[in-house]
């Protein structure tokens, strides 16, 4: 496949002007293919020659202006359109194209639990070339008419509103211009929920096997989509600009959720069947709020190429949080941003294939290389450096800009240099010297504080390691009396702020140019730099406030505070600066009084995922489990009252996962519920499951039983994991031949296979699956694309073989020019992860 050059994509905007597109589908042709037939009329503003685009399964005919074309000039997805003179034309297109079992393109999914078949759209970057022909660039904005012929019984969703017309023919409302990655499908059965609001239809729909639970959660999803649609409305002058808004929630999703206009897909995951805690129903929130914002920025402006996805994502991710924040009952989202999703920032920007928030054009030369910019950088640190941006630039005078900015590009496409532009015009600060301080430049910056006192006053000096200014927030802290048991209360004695200068050296201690305050009294027991979480920076501690921290930490009384601090111990175990076993000794210590539950899920899952399984020796592994199996029993002590359904169910699931032995939690599966609860839910039976396949402590019978009781699409990736996850030669066989010769294992079916298959307890089992995972895993991205690609190197990659042998398969396998972009970018990431751990297990 050719994949879309920037250059050319500039020039086919200057020589095309495309007016309108209509698509007839037809998805009743059978399983394997649709029918897509589609006109384009479009302005050729000079002579010359140019192409469109398509991946059909067969190109049945193409004309242009009446004239039939040679449907054999279809060279890989690319159809040449030369001769053209100036002036209007009509292409017509007539193909059959592929339905899709990787979420690329026209999906198509058959629900386990009812047989009933459900396909949607994910268009996204260069998929539409896979439903219809198109000029396929963000910058070549249309109107979009869709006629769609689905079965009967099956419900149509669109862009606008669809309305059957008969016959099994749905006729969806023309869009405002928009461009072609956000036009969007749904078919199927729908269950949905239907309403009204500021006099704009709104539904959410889901297959008909989740009904019930759609419908138990229907007024919380439907109460704040009204909530965020509101207080955009407050927020920008310009209003909603499309005609509905429909939410889909959709089988076999890749990402979280896609913004197409009118008609946002998420992964059907957030239809929840089995408990959750509140911070899960918050995060779902924050999708619904992310993908609103969306709707001004990304779809009413659009990115002119993709090298400013930053544009599109990070202002999403802040109005994500901020919004929730502000127009809901989650009313603590940045503790959650700070501690599940800052991470996800700093780790990306310290790895070799970091790069600037908004990065040279030059480096995104093509759409291949767009596509890894969908990062933790182009997420998390861009909207920390918008978080920052406000904090400095005050919100009045930001959201000035960003009203200028949408009036100004409205229906069309915008660069960097207009945002920048449209945010200055608003304020008399420097916009364009922040934006290369922050977004032009790589890597995470370092503050860490030194203290001296006299007997009447202490002084700060903040060490800069870094290249940005920062303003932040300094909390100081002093011990007081409780009576309470546990670790000691600390009480704030003041919040003040201070601007740490730009500073492009490396060096030890303080020195001219570092901030420095003086402030009156003795030295308090806590100084805590970035306190408030504005800034985008890596936080150190000085020795006594440590100390402090280790007695102390959860008796701090801000949760943001903590989470900043937690924080700062987590970059510390992945810097080699702190032990792991201490970090897992200060959980022990704190989560037990710990009342966030978003700072609770987030600390356990970086045990549980990093320190314990990744960060210690295989030696020190049962040590380290057995420290978190004590931590989740205290958990699950606390809450025996049920006043912490939340930390109970967050306790119980991180105990199952650290169990080494199997007769605790398969007393659980056999009564079905944990001694004072929860009851067990299909979500707690299969994680259970999972873990006695790891512990050799099940067999295929029991796996077979549990998936005839759960037959649901769930069911089916839980039954995948647990039988990867047996300790036998016969089913790592099975699972490594699933994964790397079945071509038709979906997405998700992949993703669970993978999920079972690599074990930090089974290394000597897997030991020879390591070199053949790298020539699998490239002929297997070269096969079956990106979306299984990423999977491959998400998922399938070894990550508990961490030796100096697995690190230099890993640094071999780089050198291989048959990796695909999107495998080479995992890769990447993967491998220097590798080293870290190894580093950090050498290092303690």
């Amino acid at each position: 496949m050719s994949v879309l050059m920037r250059d050319e994509a500039q020039a086919r905007a200057q020589f095309l002007d495309v007016q309108r597109y209509t698509i007839d589908l037809d998805l009743t042709a059978g399983e394997e293919t649709f029918d897509s037939r589609t006109v384009i009329q479009f302005t050729a503003l000079a002579d010359g020659d140019t192409f469109v685009e398509l991946k059909p399964a067969t190109l049945r005919s193409i004309s242009l202006d009446g004239h039939p074309l040679d449907p054999a000039d279809l060279t890989e997805n690319r159809f040449p359109l030369t001769g053209l003179t100036a002036g209007t034309h009509e292409l017509r297109i007539d193909a059959a194209m592929r339905y899709s079992r990787t979420g690329e393109g026209m999906h198509r999914f058959t629900d386990p639990t009812d047989d009933e078949t459900y396909v949607y759209t994910q268009l996204f970057m260069e998929d539409v070339q896979r439903v219809f022909a198109a000029f396929d660039q963000p910058d070549l904005k249309s109107v979009f008419a869709l006629t769609v012929t689905a079965p009967e019984g099956w419900t149509v969703l669109g862009n606008g509103i669809a309305r059957h017309t008969g016959d099994g023919r749905w006729t969806i409302a023309p869009t405002p211009p928009v461009s072609t990655y956000l036009v969007a499908v749904a078919a199927g059965p729908w269950h949905s929920v239907t309403t009204e609001h500021a006099g704009l239809p709104f539904g959410i729909h889901c297959r008909r096997s989740l009904a019930p639970h759609l419908d138990a959660d229907a007024d919380e999803i439907l109460d704040i989509t009204r909530a965020c649609f509101d207080r955009f409305h407050e927020k920008f002058d310009e209003p909603y600009p499309f005609d509905s808004y429909d939410q889909a929630f959709v089988p076999e999703f890749n990402a979280g959720a896609m913004e197409n206009p009118g008609l946002v897909t998420f992964r059907d995951e957030f239809i929840y069947r089995s408990a959750v805690t509140d911070t899960e129903r918050q995060t779902r929130g924050m999708v619904i709020a992310h993908e609103m914002a969306h709707m001004w920025f990304g779809d009413l402006v659009t990115l002119t190429w993709w090298d400013d996805i930053w544009l599109n994502e990070s202002f999403a991710e802040y109005m994500g949080y901020q919004t929730l924040a502000e127009a809901t009952r989650f009313t603590d989202t940045w503790v959650d941003f700070g501690v599940a999703r800052k991470g996800w920032g700093y780790d990306a920007d310290q790895r070799p294939s970091t790069h600037p928030v908004a990065p040279d054009p030059a480096a995104v030369p093509d759409t291949a290389s767009a596509m890894l910019n969908f990062d933790g950088i182009s997420y998390a640190k861009g909207a920390s450096a918008l978080r920052q941006l406000v904090a400095w630039l005050g919100e009045k005078d930001f959201l000035a800009g960003i009203n200028t900015h949408f009036a100004r590009h409205r229906f069309g496409n915008a660069t960097l240099a207009d945002f920048i532009d449209n945010l200055a015009s608003a304020t008399d600060r420097d916009v364009h010297a922040w934006a290369d301080q922050w977004l032009r430049t790589t890597g995470v910056d370092t503050l860490t504080p030194h203290l001296t006192e006299t007997d009447t006053t202490w002084s700060l000096t903040v060490d800069h390691h870094g290249t940005r200014p920062h303003r932040i927030t300094v909390g100081t802290y002093d011990h007081t009396i409780d009576t309470q048991s546990g670790p000691d209360r600390l009480v704030l004695r003041d919040r003040f702020d201070i601007g740490i200068p730009q500073d492009n050296a490396t060096h030890d201690g303080p020195h001219e140019g570092d901030a420095t305050t003086t402030r009156p009294g003795r030295r308090p027991a806590l100084v805590v730099l970035n306190d408030n979480d504005l800034t985008y920076a890596k936080i150190r501690l000085d020795p006594d406030s440590w100390h402090t921290v280790l007695d102390s930490l959860s008796g701090i009384p801000d949760a943001l505070t903590r989470a900043v601090i937690w924080n700062a111990a987590r970059d510390m175990v992945r810097d080699g600066e702190l032990a792991p076993a201490t970090y897992l000794e200060a959980a022990r210590t704190h989560l037990p009084h710990e009342t966030d539950l978003a700072l609770l899920q987030g600390v356990l899952a970086f045990a549980d995922t990093q320190v314990a399984a990744r960060y210690v020796t295989a030696e020190d592994r049962p040590a380290a489990l057995a420290t978190l199996t004590a931590l989740t029993r205290d958990l699950i002590r606390r809450t025996e009252d049920g006043t912490h359904p939340g930390l109970r169910l967050t306790a119980v699931r991180h105990f199952i996962d650290a169990a080494t032995q199997p007769d605790t939690i398969h007393g659980w599966l056999t009564d079905g519920t944990v001694p004072g609860g929860p009851e067990l839910d299909p979500e707690l039976r299969w994680r259970i499951l999972t873990r006695l396949a790891v512990l050799g402590a099940t067999d295929e019978s029991a796996i077979a039983a549990e998936l005839e009781a759960d037959p649901s699409a769930t069911g089916q990736e839980g039954a995948a994991r647990c039988r990867a996850a047996l300790p036998t030669a016969e089913a790592k066989a099975a699972a490594w031949h699933a994964m790397f010769t079945d071509e038709t294992l979906s997405n998700y079916l992949f993703t669970a296979t993978a999920q079972g298959f690599w074990q930090p307890e089974q290394t000597d089992l897997l030991t020879a699956y390591v070199p053949r995972y790298y020539p699998d895993a490239t002929a297997l991205a070269v096969r079956r694309g990106p979306a299984i690609a990423e999977a491959a190197g998400r998922y399938a990659f070894p990550a508990y073989a961490i030796d100096a042998d697995s690190l230099h398969l890993g640094d071999q396998a780089l050198t291989d020019q048959a990796l695909i972009p999107a495998l080479r970018r995992k890769l990447t990431d993967q491998i220097d992860d590798l080293r870290r751990a190894l580093t950090v297990r050498n290092n303690h």
